[in-house]
């Protein structure tokens, strides 16, 4: 016996399926940026009471001086965290690729790059690349030239979650740090559409930065 509502309700379940799984990638990038946010947190408190108990001036200007070294110091020890996430987040794609038999993002059968609507941003491109400017760790980026560039591809999801980041440039690093960065924002996207249906939209997203010396 069949049952015509089944192959609907399974597809729907998987696209649930999915984009749990996705949604849960981009929270190992949120867990630790909460995590090293809260001990900043407790380091300016504390630094602060110091600052403030001292009169001396040139003491407040070590105790500033500190702080600073100390917040630079956390900053490293993150990036280190964020890069052991993005490896995760990648070896977890991977494997659900394979479990599930799922084409490689740049297959046109599975994801779009034209639309009735696509892909999009709250507030839109420009908003999109001032919270990646901002999101971005340039201390990680490590370059003999003044000027790197990287084109970063990735998908956004049904349920306007990303996965898939790929940046493709010269620089390692750089395309590590955006990366990162891709993986690190605050908001979803809202999906492309076709015919009033979300899909999965391809998104490339250009980026440069000029290093100063």
């Amino acid at each position: 016996m069949k049952y015509p509502g089944m192959r609907s309700v399974f597809i729907l379940l998987f696209c649930c399926i999915a984009s749990c799984c996705f949604s849960q990638q981009q929270e190992e990038f949120r867990r630790v940026k909460d995590f090293y946010n809260h001990h900043r947190v407790m380091l300016n408190t504390e630094f602060r009471k110091k600052f403030d108990a001292e009169t001396g001036t040139l003491n407040k200007i070590s105790i500033k001086s500190d702080f600073q070294l100390f917040m630079r110091k956390m900053d490293s020890i993150e990036n280190v965290a964020l890069i052991g996430a993005l490896l995760k987040v990648k070896n977890l794609e991977d494997l659900d690729r394979i479990q599930n038999k799922i084409p490689k993002p740049d297959s046109h059968v599975k994801v779009s790059s034209s639309t009735d609507q696509p892909a999009d941003y709250p507030g839109g491109i420009n908003a999109l690349r001032q919270e990646v400017g901002h999101l971005f760790y340039a201390a990680g980026v490590y370059s003999e030239i003044k000027t790197v560039k990287a084109n970063v591809a990735f998908i956004v999801e049904r349920d306007g979650s990303i996965s898939n980041v790929h940046a493709q440039g010269e620089n390692f690093t750089f395309n590590r740090q955006a990366e990162i960065a891709l993986y690190s924002l605050s908001e979803k996207f809202t999906p492309g559409h076709i015919n009033g249906d979300p899909v999965r939209f391809r998104f490339q997203l250009p980026l440069t930065m000029n290093i100063e010396d």
